[in-house]
């Protein structure tokens, strides 16, 4: 990598990183991101799917790098990847290990839309079935109209399976999940349980704080066998380092600075699918890399430009 570019990258480094693996077709970028600047810092495509050797390997390097200018590691942000927990330990030792907020929050929210989707398999199941043609006695009309009832239900849970893991209500739409929720208490504990979730991320509380409320929370959930299973991911020790932020005010919650990257690398990579090999992904970055370092330089000319014409 070119040593102007670290000279600029790591100018104002934090001491935040954020690290994640872009898989692309056989080939797999890792990248070193500022969790802070978002300049990213280092990364290296790969031809095979990494293990923990070329993880470890990796954090070496930019160990290496860090070490030629005095700069140490205060925090390390990832997903919930088994591919980082041992090489951060082996090359950074005690240094906090955070997993992204998003990553735990995106896993809870699909097992509550699962359990919801569950109940509405349960509720179609319940539908009497019908003979061919209108009703003509008083039983087929009642079942008619029970099952016209299910299937309202059914549609109404589906159309507003969104309120069960949004993040916050307006009274309008706290109505609305009531009328859907009628005579299903478990789909209103669902809720309850997504808002003590969101609560656990509040930035006034602390890492203490937070844990204990994990620990009640998941005492709550195993008292309901009808929602215990599906919440199974409340019981991961990820969840645990996901509140790592909360004692540390300049360490972010998330690992967007490296995401929104890998995001618009797959981006650029839609219009040159047929010359992907490693060779061009390597250069593609770099290039971004380059456009980034250049980029104050670009919006002062762009400001000098725009105030002559003005003029």
């Amino acid at each position: 990598m070119d040593a102007g570019y670290l000279e600029w990258a790591l100018a104002d480094f934090s001491g935040y990183i954020a690290a994640d693996e872009l898989y692309d077709g056989p080939f797999c970028v890792l990248s070193i991101v500022d969790n802070r600047t978002f300049k990213r810092l280092l990364y290296q495509v790969l031809d095979q799917d990494p293990d923990h050797p070329d993880i470890t390997a990796f954090l070496r390097r930019f160990q290496t790098v860090l070490a030629q200018r005095g700069l140490t590691v205060k925090g390390v942000t990832t997903d919930a990847s088994s591919l980082y927990p041992k090489p951060l330990q082996a090359v950074f030792g005690d240094v906090p290990h955070q997993i992204c907020e998003f990553h735990i929050v995106k896993e809870l929210t699909k097992a509550i839309l699962r359990a919801v989707a569950k109940v509405r398999k349960k509720l179609a199941a319940r539908k009497p079935a019908l003979k061919r043609g209108r009703p003509s006695t008083a039983l087929a009309k009642q079942a008619a109209r029970q099952r016209q009832r299910l299937q309202q239900k059914i549609a109404a849970l589906f159309e507003h399976r969104y309120l069960f893991v949004q993040h916050d209500l307006t009274r309008a739409q706290r109505r609305t999940l009531w009328k859907v929720t009628r005579g299903l208490p478990q789909l209103r504990t669902l809720r309850d349980i997504m808002e003590e979730v969101y609560r656990l991320f509040d930035r006034r509380c602390r890492t203490d704080t937070a844990l204990a409320k994990l620990a009640k929370l998941r005492r709550r959930v195993l008292r309901f066998k009808a929602v215990g299973k599906v919440l199974s991911k409340l019981q991961s020790s990820n969840l645990e380092k996901a509140l790592t932020f909360l004692d540390d005010k300049l360490l972010p919650s998330t690992s967007n600075a490296v995401e929104r990257g890998n995001r618009r690398h797959r981006k650029m990579q839609k219009t040159v699918y047929r010359v992907r090999t490693q060779e061009h992904i390597h250069d593609r970055i770099a290039l971004d890399m380059l456009r980034d370092s250049q980029k104050d330089n670009m919006t002062k000319t762009i400001k000098v430009l725009h105030t002559a014409r003005a003029s």
